[in-house]
């Protein structure tokens, strides 16, 4: 199901809008760090806003929100920024305002990325219900050059985390569907934190928002942003790397801070 979003959910009225990656990240560092900024988070919410920007597909973050241990985004950017969505009664729901550019771009080209890619040696299909992507794993035997035969398509090729390939409709990923929305919703750009862990993540720290790469990323993420003004490499891994840069940044006039 595709919603429209209302015009009466776009106010601005916000003191910090943290868009943050799940696996590594927003679900990652220790129980501590995890519950403070869970918690943090709660006690903040409307005035801090929420955004899940993840590879995952709606399923998983509909299940991951269902047991009420994580709070629940106000919005998602999902499946490697081809999902634009609001998430409601437990649900991801698709913006189909924001997502029919990214619709249109992949028309047709599922069927033929699928064809040229069965068969290459390590290259496995992801089981996931892909709308607008398709993602693989690879393994032994795998080389990138066989994704060569990709050659002429209107795709983008996103190789992450020493496991994963993601074939994306030209020109989107993460960072420009996050603008896209914060645009869209009248967010303010100066006060979004994104944060990240692997090189999937790129794209939101070339936005120019203030970053947090949590610590312990991969090494390609922090090599690719290691120029970038506004990626703060964090000691701290996930949930505590984002607490981190949350007090360097200044984002918030009441930062989370974690009690030892």
């Amino acid at each position: 199901m595709q919603t429209k979003l209302k015009r009466s959910e776009t106010a601005t009225n916000c003191d910090m809008v943290l868009a943050t990656d799940l696996d590594g990240t927003f679900l990652g560092g220790t129980a501590t760090t995890r519950k403070t900024l869970y918690d943090w988070l709660r006690a903040q919410a409307p005035r801090t806003r929420l955004i899940f920007v993840t590879g995952r597909d709606p399923d998983f973050i509909s299940d991951l929100c269902a047991s009420g241990e994580i709070p629940a985004p106000e919005y998602v950017i999902g499946d490697v920024g081809t999902t634009i969505a609001r998430f409601t009664d437990g649900r991801v729901q698709p913006l189909v305002e924001l997502e029919a550019p990214i619709a249109d771009l992949w028309r047709g080209h599922g069927e033929t990325v699928r064809e040229r890619l069965h068969g290459i040696s390590g290259l496995k299909l992801q089981t996931a219900p892909f709308r607008y992507r398709l993602s693989y794993e690879y393994g032994a035997g795998f080389d990138p050059d066989s994704l060569g035969v990709l050659q002429g398509l209107n795709v983008d090729i996103l190789i992450s985390h020493g496991c994963f390939v993601d074939i994306l409709p030209k020109g989107i990923s993460k960072g420009p569907s996050l603008l896209r929305l914060i645009a869209h919703l009248g967010l303010p750009a100066d006060r979004v934190l994104v944060a990240g862990d692997t090189l999937n993540d790129l794209s939101m720290f070339q936005t120019g928002l203030h970053g947090a790469v949590v610590g312990g990323a991969e090494a390609d993420l922090l090599a690719a942003t290691r120029t970038l003004s506004r990626a703060r490499h964090c000691a701290q891994p996930g949930a505590g790397g984002i607490i981190e840069a949350i007090s360097a940044f200044a984002l918030h006039p009441n930062p989370p801070k974690v009690t030892l």
